[in-house]
């Protein structure tokens, strides 16, 4: 439908206006997403890190300590004056002897210390020979009559598989401890107990006695205290994930939801428009959407209005042929003269000659958006369109009718980027109208030009009549649809009133404008009319440095 509002173009070309795009470096909302998921993840990033470096440092520390005290224990250990090394030339460690030394020596609580002579076979136990009991307590006592818990007996087997690893990794420890080499690591006690082992050689001079082993059972608290230092941390990450999610909703979702029950209710034809100021103001991709939304209904809402004074339009010019035809007929049948009938006829013949150019013209013009849309712009060398168009006006012009000349003032080449159908129709459209305009054997002067002071829409086409010109209250009306002033002796309802309005559209489609004025002599005297359009210039691409 040929309306007042040009239609966007699937396509648009170099020239138009560039919207503004937010792709996800530049999207203010799409930041402020990835900034809060970037902060939930860098404070637990950050808080597992710090934990680890101070479990690392928390157990290397353990095992310096344990290394400085069973350094201290293993030289006293290999001294023969403490009773606990004895022999020669042969010497070994006497397991009552560092028994009782063990007693009597203060092993801090916690601290398990172990001797093993040179086959590794244990020799002292300090949780053998103290007086404090380790363990934990019991559970309370089941009520009488409780029948016995059953026995597992894959349980059991795991229990002893468990004792058997335990078992093997001390003895590894040992076994490398008696070759010489001082060991220290984090390995599962016999109760499944985490603990840091530090095990060192028993020497007597250069010759290894035996290994002492001490072990300090409280990992396991100290990673219970870093876990429960990790809540924090935790709690902070979820408390930005959660807010992140609330922004998410409050931000996104919420004003989405409005967006669409607004839509609905244009769809229901509630409303007209889509009309939400709070979310308009927003400077991010919501606002965009809202503003585009608005543009879009209002756009529609031109469209409708349009095409609704475009009916009632078509309706009218319509019903004046029509009219004219049922009072004719009407008329006919009391005729009594030949003349008369020939009249009458002649007449019908006329309004039916204008009601079909009318509906063509109507057809055409409905169909000039879909033409608009459906083809692809491309750049076009106007100073090769009209010389082919002036060309075949000139190849068909009869003895009586208006020549057309072409004129483009030194100016070989000038592009512009459109469609060359609507395009050449806007300039036949022109031609047409300054040809009846013009008198027999009169001249229409079609021009093409650069206009350096129009920066936007710097190429120019004027075509120029000898006709009367146009009243200077109507410069502007003779763009309306179905308006029409014929100079008089033209025949009625020769024209739709269309070619003018169909012109203004195509030309704004293609992001220029058309005008029109009068030409007048230094006394004020119109010598004819003019009509300009004016469009914007492009580069071909083979032309560009």
């Amino acid at each position: 439908m040929a309306l007042d509002t040009v239609t966007a173009r699937a396509e648009p070309a170099d020239d138009d206006r560039p919207r503004r795009v937010r792709r996800f470096g530049g999207s203010r909302l799409g930041g402020l997403i990835l900034a809060l998921n970037l902060l939930s993840l860098l404070i637990l990033f950050v808080g597992a890190l710090l934990l680890n470096e101070w479990r690392r440092g928390l157990i290397e520390a353990r095992q310096e300590t344990l290394t400085a005290q069973g350094e201290l224990l293993v030289q006293v250990l290999g001294e023969e004056q403490i009773g606990v090394t004895r022999g020669a030339p042969t010497p070994y460690l006497d397991s009552i002897e560092a028994s009782r030394w063990l007693r009597d020596n203060f092993i801090p609580a916690g601290q398990r210390a172990r001797l093993f002579d040179v086959d590794g076979i244990p020799v002292a136990d300090s949780y053998e020979v103290t007086e404090a009991i380790p363990g934990e307590p019991l559970p309370p006592a089941l009520p009488a009559g409780t029948p016995p818990r059953a026995v597992d007996p894959e349980a059991d087997k795991e229990d002893a598989e468990q004792l058997d690893k335990a078992h093997a990794a001390l003895a590894a420890e040992v076994e490398a401890a008696l070759d010489g080499v001082q060991q220290a690591g984090v390995r599962l006690s016999e109760n499944g107990d985490r603990v840091v082992s530090v095990s060192i050689p028993v020497r007597h001079v250069e010759q290894v006695l035996g290994v002492l082993t001490l072990e300090a059972g409280d990992v396991d608290e100290t990673l219970a205290a870093q876990r429960r230092a990790l809540m924090p941390f935790a709690l902070v990450a979820l408390f930005v994930s959660l807010l992140s999610s609330l922004l998410l909703h409050l931000f996104v979702a919420r004003p989405v939801m409005r967006l669409s029950a607004a839509a609905d209710e244009v769809r229901l034809q509630r409303s007209r428009a889509i009309s939400l100021p709070d979310l308009e103001g927003r400077k991010d991709e919501i606002g965009d959407l809202a503003r585009s939304l608005e543009t879009m209904t209002e756009t529609l809402s031109d469209r409708m209005d349009a095409i609704e004074r475009f009916a009632a339009d078509v309706s009218h010019e319509i019903k004046n042929p029509l009219t004219s035809i049922r009072s004719a007929l009407e008329t006919l049948p009391l005729v009594k003269t030949d003349e008369q009938r020939e009249r009458l006829t002649a007449l019908l013949q006329n309004d039916v000659r204008r009601l079909d150019r009318l509906i063509t013209d109507i057809s055409n013009a409905s169909r000039l958006d879909a033409e608009l849309n459906r083809e692809r712009p491309r750049i076009i060398d106007l100073t090769v369109l009209l010389n082919e168009i002036v060309g075949v006006y000139e190849a068909g012009i009869k003895p009586d009718g208006a020549h057309v000349t072409f004129s483009s003032e030194a100016l070989e080449h000038a592009f512009v980027r459109g469609r060359d159908g609507p395009l050449g129709q806007v300039f036949r459209n022109l031609i047409d109208n300054a040809r009846s305009f013009s008198a027999p054997g009169g001249t229409v002067k079609v021009s093409l030009f650069r206009d350096e002071l129009d920066f936007d829409r710097p190429v120019h086409v004027r075509v120029e009549d000898a006709g009367p010109g146009i009243p200077a209250e109507n410069l502007e009306t003779v763009f309306e649809r179905f308006y029409t002033s014929r100079p008089k002796g033209a025949a009625f309802g020769g024209n739709s009133g269309l070619g003018l309005s169909i012109v203004r559209q195509i030309v704004e489609a293609h992001g220029g404008r058309v005008w029109a004025q009068n030409m007048q002599r230094a006394d004020g005297e119109i010598t004819g009319a003019r009509f300009e359009v004016a469009l914007p210039a492009v580069i071909p691409v083979s032309r560009r440095p």
